[in-house]
Order: C-alpha cells, then sequence, then structure tokens
C-alpha cells in the first residue's frame, strides 16, 4: 500500500536519530501523526526499509538526521533512493525523507537535495516548521 492510498490512516514513520534527547523531541512532535520506528544509524534505516519495501507497507515519512555513526545520513538517503528505484517505486511514490542536522552549511543541505531528499530542517526541530515541512510534502 502505498502513502497516498493510506491517507486517512495513521502515517507510518521512521526517525533515524542517534541523538536520545533528539529522537525524543522528533517523537513526541510526531505522536499525534502515527506510531514512529527508530533507527539509531544509517545501516538500521536501510535494514527498516528494505523490510518495509519487501512487505509492501513502504514508510510515509522517515526523519534522518545527517551525522549518524556507522553509514551517515547522506549515504543513507542515496542508498534508500537507489532501494526504490530498484523496486519500482517511483520517487513522487516513495517515503517522504526529511534530512535533520546540526550542520548549518550549505554544502550538505545542496547534496541532500540532489540525493532527492524531500525536506531539510536544522536542529533543534520546532514542531510548527516539522510541520510546515510534512505540508510541503503533501503528508499533511
Amino acid at each position: 500500500m502505498s502513502p497516498s492510498e493510506r491517507q486517512g490512516a495513521e502515517m507510518k514513520i521512521l526517525i533515524v536519530e542517534d541523538d536520545f534527547s533528539d529522537r525524543l523531541l522528533l517523537q513526541e512532535h510526531l505522536k499525534e501523526l502515527g506510531l514512529a520506528h527508530v533507527a539509531i544509524n544509517g545501516k538500521e534505516a536501510i535494514e527498516a526499509v528494505q523490510l518495509a519495501i519487501d512487505s509492501n507497507e513502504p514508510y510515509d515519512l522517515i526523519c534522518m538526521d545527517i551525522l549518524l555513526p556507522d553509514m551517515d545520513g547522506q549515504q543513507a538517503l542515496s542508498k534508500i533512493r537507489e532501494m526504490e528505484e530498484a523496486n519500482g517505486i517511483a520517487f513522487s511514490r516513495g517515503e517522504k525523507i526529511i534530512m535533520t542536522t546540526a550542520l548549518t552549511d550549505i554544502k550538505n543541505k545542496i547534496q541532500a537535495f540532489s540525493s532527492l531528499c524531500n525536506g531539510y530542517l536544522e536542529k533543534p526541530i520546532h514542531k510548527n516548521k516539522l510541520m510546515e515541512e510534512l505540508h510541503h510534502t503533501g503528508l499533511v
């Protein structure tokens, strides 16, 4: 079932964040929209997305930090988009991915959008800014 077919139902959300307090903050901001799964690094994010694709229940939203251990968010974003393409999932029907970061440099922002992220938020994440990004992606 694609995210658009699930409209009206709770969102399937993946939070990819290694910092405990940032994870809790995102979970709190998103709790009204659906249950959030959690991954603490890029490798776990890739595993979660592959399981979701394999079960034909992709995530509606992925909030992913850029600075992660093992595999950073930029690498994971590229890999997720490759996985979607390999599984015949068009970008417009794929997961909406919002990158989150404490980095303020334009290089990371350009790289994220070049790798087809749907949004980009600088930390600390404020609920109104997050909801604005979700509105721009068409999720709310």
